[in-house]
């Protein structure tokens, strides 16, 4: 308890630096873009136009009478921060590590950063859902309350995942190569461009050890006021985002000290 208390009080003291690293990253970012943060829309509107024009005439692809490109765009919003916030935190430490070997301070602000500048994409492509809903005469569920709640189980488990990578990536650098495939292999394994029931029944349990299907499951429960909701799949989404950012957090905890040595 002692050592909790202890890091909460040295990550508040350099929390200055924290907002400092996170604008850094949203700079970086649009630096000499001449659409700037346009391409936080542009990225998951691209996206569902081509999933539409090769997957939306395809029967039993979407359920509840959804419209298609609203049924993927309001997934595709949330996998755009998942799948570029973990690329950018998994390698946050190996980029900076100029800034590690030479100055002191607590190196998770560095993956925290990028999953906090993030956020930033993340808002701009969740603006534009009220155009398309509005345009499809859709109005939200009641469930749209638990909106931000999903987004901070986001945020914790990309987080969790970011710090995991970056610290596995100080020591195996092959973690670079592998964070693409990866990505790549989840939105395979998560109903993002398709509805979880697709999945035949007996898959269903080990569909919820994936966190970021009940997330999409719950961003569009949040939209649709027809569609069901599927408690289950939010809570165990809920219950692994959890382990994974406490687990993470620890394991990065005990490693940290050698990242100055060894990256």
């Amino acid at each position: 308890m002692f050592r909790i208390r202890e890091s909460l009080a040295e990550l508040w003291h350099y929390r200055e630096l924290f907002w400092f690293l996170a604008w850094r990253d949203v700079k970086v970012r649009y630096k000499q873009a001449v659409l700037g943060a346009g391409w936080a829309l542009i990225q998951p509107l691209c996206a569902m136009v081509i999933l539409t024009v090769f997957f939306g005439k395809l029967p039993g692809i979407v359920s509840h009478d959804m419209p298609y490109p609203l049924f993927t765009y309001c997934a595709l919003v949330p996998w755009t921060y998942f799948s570029g916030t973990l690329s950018q935190a998994g390698n946050s430490l190996v980029a900076n590590s100029n800034l590690i070997t030479k100055v002191y301070f607590p190196r998770v602000l560095l993956p925290a950063s990028s999953a906090l500048s993030g956020l930033l994409d993340f808002l701009v492509g969740s603006a534009f859902l009220i155009v398309l809903m509005v345009f499809y005469r859709i109005h939200p569920s009641w469930a749209l309350i638990f909106y931000p709640l999903l987004i901070v189980e986001l945020w914790m488990l990309t987080l969790g995942l970011g710090m995991w990578l970056a610290a596995l990536n100080v020591r195996y650098r092959d973690i670079k190569y592998m964070i693409p495939f990866l990505i790549q292999l989840g939105l395979l394994v998560t109903p993002v461009i398709y509805p979880k029931t697709l999945i035949p029944i007996r898959l269903q349990p080990v569909l919820a050890l994936n966190p970021m299907a009940g997330l999409i499951e719950g961003f569009r429960a949040c939209l649709f006021p027809h569609g069901p909701i599927d408690f289950g799949l939010i809570a165990s989404s809920a219950a692994v985002a959890t382990f994974v950012f406490v687990a993470s957090a620890l394991y990065f905890r005990n490693t940290e000290r050698a990242f100055a040595d060894i990256v």
